[in-house]
């Protein structure tokens, strides 16, 4: 049996170093375990983007979460980068959903629109904005002719999701973590009155509480501790083009220029279980609706196509849970791992800390998936 810890989080992604960072800079004795670089990483086909706009549609505590992480996003990437000395390539200046023809202009309007009114507590910040006027907020481009404007939303951002991930590994590790890299779980054991144990291979260690935030391998380790979670795989498709001169002044949902130059083109949303593969057809659809926005994309070479898997619930909503048999086991899933990161190293990891989710939490207990009809 290895050292005892406060508390084990088994999920060492974006998510998982993101809760183990926050409990360590609380002060607490903390242990993550990572898997293998082989794993069904959903950091893989992470787009990079910080996005608020839309999200939660018809879930106004989602859509609360996306607005306070937003909100404390600028901090939480200047003391990151102040620490790691890694260059996150954050940036927070609004993103964009183009609209193709004034059907779609439209339809979009009036789903913002939606959107905002169901949170009436929050100040507006998604504004619809006609062809004239986004093209004057992108001098260096020139858009297809069906592109008839677009939503704008000023707190959107995108960021490197890679060297997001780095970053947090090595703040957790710099604030006195443990971090074991080739260490995938595969058992906890509930210890009544002595927290967990949690097996690796060969390996064991004991903890007072565990997290399970292991993306799709979490079901299996949250039924060992009696949470149910329904979850499935989706992949998601991406295109790269070769570096360009600055073309996209604002990231745009499923298109956007990274801090390299490159233009990354995606993401398909597709549900096919487990499957890795790339498809011709995903490149076309893809490539097709990007040279509508941006014609001179033709141009420039194209230089990798590449997938993984997603997490998803049932309702696209996190879940964020403890188990009532096993007080002390708390579950963290999402496919918002990058934009909810604040949320997760801050309330959520306070959270685990005190041993109790609040109230504003309630939502996302994985319970509302069982719910019958009747009720």
């Amino acid at each position: 049996m290895k050292d005892d810890y406060d508390v084990i989080v088994c999920g060492a992604g974006v998510m998982g170093a993101a809760i183990a960072l926050g409990l360590t800079r609380l002060g607490r004795r903390v242990l993550a375990l990572d898997g293998n670089d082989g794993d069904l990483r959903a950091a893989r086909a992470n787009f990079g983007l910080l996005w608020v706009q839309g999200k939660g549609y018809g879930k106004p505590d989602y859509q609360a979460l996306s607005h306070e992480a937003a909100d404390r996003w600028p901090r939480f990437a200047a003391e990151l980068e102040a620490q790691t000395g890694v260059d996150l390539q954050f940036e927070q200046r609004g993103g964009l959903q183009f609209c193709l023809g004034e059907t779609q202009m439209a339809a979009r309007a009036e789903r913002i629109g939606t959107w905002q009114t169901q949170l009436p507590s929050v100040a507006s910040c998604t504004e619809m904005i006609e062809r004239s006027a986004l093209m004057r907020m992108m001098p260096d481009a020139t858009l297809g002719p069906d592109v008839s404007g677009a939503s704008f939303c000023h707190r959107d951002g995108q960021i490197n999701p890679l060297k997001l991930l780095r970053a947090l590994q090595s703040a957790l590790v710099a604030e006195g973590g443990t971090l074991i890299h080739g260490a995938p779980v595969s058992r906890i054991t509930p210890e009544p009155g002595n927290g967990f144990t949690v097996q690796a291979d060969a390996q064991r260690w004991r903890g007072a509480k565990v997290v399970i935030a292991a993306g799709l391998g979490s079901p299996a380790l949250a039924a060992m501790v009696d949470l149910d979670v329904p979850l499935r795989p989706q992949r998601g498709q991406l295109l790269v083009t070769e570096r360009l001169a600055p073309l996209l002044p604002y990231p745009a949902s499923g298109l956007r220029q990274t801090g390299e130059g490159t233009v990354m083109i995606g993401v398909t949303q597709e549900d096919v279980g487990m499957d890795m593969n790339t498809t011709t057809m995903a490149a076309a659809k893809m490539s097709r609706k990007a040279l509508r926005i941006l014609p001179a994309l033709s141009q420039v070479g194209w230089v990798r196509q590449w997938s993984a898997l997603r997490i998803m619930t049932p309702d696209g909503a996190p879940v964020y849970a403890q188990s009532t048999t096993h007080p002390g086991a708390f579950i963290a899933l999402c496919h918002s791992g990058v934009t909810l990161a604040p949320i997760h190293a801050g309330p959520l990891a306070a959270a685990i800390a005190d041993g109790a989710l609040p109230l504003a939490f309630n939502f996302f207990h994985q319970r509302r998936f069982h719910v019958s009809q009747a009720e």
